[in-house]
């Protein structure tokens, strides 16, 4: 399928784009207006930016069926202020709640059972049942057009972050599996980073690795392993000397490939080529 912006119907698009460009994660914005009254809503149009300064950027888009700004907007232009609190599973239910569109005046943290928590630099409060929050200035506003569907990016720069200190390990870092958090894909559905769903990818920092292309061709042509397992073996900076083997006792190439495919599932990278250099 192809699609051409420009001739698509804009729910058919946003469709389509909200459920390929997943997971997002979700900023749940506090803002409050010049009258005093606090908003709360939740956008999945949002990110992390820039660490010096420290910028988060979201974006709550104009509704596409009457081409109306919500409530969060209008505070932003007001009281250039935010709270970006992150959602986590816990939690999410009522991040959901909170995204009903109520009269402007409504205060989302009642309707969602949500607690406010007075903030240390800016007006908006924080959700005390978050597990981090990010007191921010608006720095900017950039409007991306006129037209239902068009975003409006709001640039924050982070002047306190705030982290429950029961998400973090004992190193003091922040534990995934203790944060919880969920991201929006398309239509009702959701992802939680949790459980298996969390995994590690070492990073090629300051070694490179060499690379497709340098693996012998009988492994880089296998019909056992797969796109990631070579991309993990071609990840390191040499290849292991293949002397004193001491993994493995056959010859057969097959049995050999689903061996090392079974170490490079257990993080074994070194082990998983020797494996392999033994029908070398």
């Amino acid at each position: 399928m192809t699609l051409d912006p420009k001739e698509t119907p804009i729910p058919q698009l946003y469709a389509y784009l909200q459920g390929a460009i997943a997971p997002r994660p979700i900023a749940f914005a506090s803002t409050i207006g010049k009258n005093g009254i606090v908003n709360l809503s939740p956008f999945s149009f949002f990110n992390l930016f820039s660490t010096k300064p420290p910028i988060l950027i979201f974006s709550p888009s104009r509704r596409v069926r009457d081409n109306t700004v919500k409530n969060t907007l209008e505070n932003a232009l007001e009281v250039p202020e935010v709270v970006i609190n992150i959602v986590n599973y816990n939690m999410v239910e009522q991040a959901s709640l909170a995204s009903c569109e109520y009269p402007k005046g409504v205060n989302e943290f009642v309707k969602a059972g949500l607690t406010e928590l007075k903030s240390t630099k800016v007006r908006p409060p924080r959700v005390a049942e978050s597990p981090a929050s990010f007191e921010c200035k608006v720095n900017q506003v950039i409007s991306l057009g006129d037209e239902g569907g068009a975003g409006n990016l709001i640039v924050c720069e982070i002047l306190l972050a705030h982290f429950k200190e029961d998400i973090l390990d004992a190193s003091q870092n922040i534990d995934p599996q203790k944060l919880d958090a969920v991201a929006r894909m398309g239509g009702d559905f959701y992802c939680r980073a949790h459980g298996e769903n969390i995994f590690i990818v070492p990073k090629p920092n300051t070694k490179l690795g060499i690379g497709f292309d340098q693996l012998p061709e009988k492994i880089r042509n296998s019909k056992i392993l797969s796109g990631n397992d070579l991309a993990r073996l071609a990840n390191v900076e040499k290849i292991p000397n293949a002397e004193n083997l001491a993994i493995g006792n056959t010859s057969n190439e097959e049995s050999l490939h689903l061996l090392a495919k079974k170490l490079l599932t257990e993080g074994k990278v070194e082990e998983a080529w020797r494996t392999l250099l033994q029908n070398s």
